[in-house]
């Protein structure tokens, strides 16, 4: 398994709407990421800079790369557009992380 970690941003006062979301996640997004080979995915918030920290680990053999292109991916994007800083396909402007250490 692979560990990759990003950032990305929320806009200011939609903390509680992104939680709420994200607790009714669609089931058909679930099976997506998961058959796309994505496990133990976590997002956290830095809540005084609105700053979304994601961390996920994915199969050497992952699908990542069809996700953005899939319907399903695209309307939850159009859905979480208004929450978050996108670019014009609404998909979440996001910026990878170097990995610098790790203790297992």
């Amino acid at each position: 398994m692979e560990q990759i970690a990003f950032t990305m941003q929320l806009r200011a006062g939609c903390a509680e709407e992104y939680r709420r979301r994200h607790d009714a996640l669609w089931p058909e997004l679930a099976g997506l990421l998961r058959d796309a080979g994505i496990r133990d995915y976590s997002i956290f918030l830095d809540p005084g800079s609105g700053t979304l920290f994601a961390v996920l680990r994915r199969a050497s053999t992952h699908g990542m790369d069809v996700l953005p292109d899939h319907p399903v991916m695209q309307r939850w994007w159009a859905y979480m557009a208004d929450l978050m800083e996108t670019d014009s396909g609404n998909r979440p402007l996001s910026h990878g992380l170097l990995p610098m250490f790790h203790l297992p």
